[in-house]
């Protein structure tokens, strides 16, 4: 569930402030989790009560509230700039309104449990892409296993010897798309706006904005207005956009900042264990054994794409 945009490694700061006490990184990283996982099954509540759009438009409202009240509170600005704004157009729809609206179709279809376990192979999609787009990215035996270990669980997943029976088609690939989205929109906005100088705060909250304002125009083009307004589904909305989208955004800066990316992209492995808990326990969803077992090895592949080679030590004299 990815939405945060990571413009530079080497973008300026603004000068240190005090440190302030913080709780610890691995409580954060257990509510991280938390939030993220159960981010399908408020989906799947919302879209019970309102159209896939509008749980979309939802969400990116209340999540561009938070990020916008952080803004205000730590006194940062939108960044400046036609080109950038552009590219932070794109990045809006690759990595919020495009995945976030294809997960919310899918799940009219298909149970959260399925559509977090296909959101668990956007590194594998990642690892697949970046052979291609990033030459700074090389393969290695491990890697290339890994990818190939992934999409066997996938097919492990959707019951692939049983000719997919029960599967909905439709649903499950709107999920894969989304997770799909998420590198694609990754590549973007490496190869177009690092180096920008502005803050991860300030690069996400217009990313956010933008994001909003894509889902306001197509929105009212593609649903009418409910007849009712039905609290439990609007909740479940306000949550996924305030604490999945603008309060998790939060989280995932400080972890980054606190123990570095390769860590803190460790969530990734904890959300389809979660979502299936969360589908399982709380919507009563059903579970047969190729589900569990297609997630670890779909967790296992994935793992593997991520490990880096280690560096080649100068030859002696």
């Amino acid at each position: 569930m990815s939405t945060v945009t990571t413009p530079a490694d080497r973008a300026t700061t603004a000068p240190s402030a005090p440190p302030r006490r913080r709780l610890d990184w691995r409580l954060r990283f257990a509510a991280l989790s938390l939030i993220w996982g159960f981010s399908f099954l408020l989906i799947k509540v919302g879209t019970e009560g309102y159209a896939p759009f509008q749980v979309t438009l939802g969400r990116l409202v209340f999540g561009t509230a938070v990020l916008a009240a952080a803004m205000a509170v730590r006194r940062e600005r939108l960044p400046r700039g036609a080109r950038t704004w552009g590219h932070l157009a794109v990045a809006a729809l690759l990595l919020n309104a495009l995945p976030f609206s294809l997960f919310a179709y899918a799940e009219l279809t298909i149970p959260s449990t399925l559509a977090g376990i296909c959101n668990a192979t956007s590194p594998l999609w990642g690892m697949a892409l970046s052979l291609v787009a990033l030459s700074e990215d090389r393969p290695t035996r491990v890697r290339v296993a890994g990818l190939g270990l992934g999409f066997l669980g996938v097919l492990t997943v959707l019951g692939a010897w049983q000719g997919f029976h029960g599967l909905d088609a439709t649903g499950t690939a709107l999920a894969l798309l989304a997770s799909l989205s998420y590198p694609v929109g990754w590549i973007y906005v490496r190869r177009t706006l690092a180096g920008t100088g502005h803050s991860h705060l300030s690069m996400t909250g217009a990313q956010l904005l933008l994001a909003t304002v894509q889902l306001a125009i197509v929105t009212p083009l593609f649903t009418t207005l409910p007849t009712r307004v039905s609290v439990v589904p609007l909740l479940a909305i306000a949550a996924l956009g305030a604490l999945g989208t603008g309060l998790a955004v939060l989280l995932q800066y400080g972890l980054v900042a606190e123990v570095g990316p390769t860590t803190a992209q460790m969530v990734t492995y904890f959300i389809p264990v979660i979502a299936t808990a969360a589908g399982v326990a709380l919507l009563g969803e059903t579970l047969t054994w190729s589900t569990p077992v297609g997630a670890v090895i779909v967790l296992t592949g994935a793992a593997l794409t991520q490990v880096r080679p280690k560096p080649r030590k100068p030859s002696q004299p």
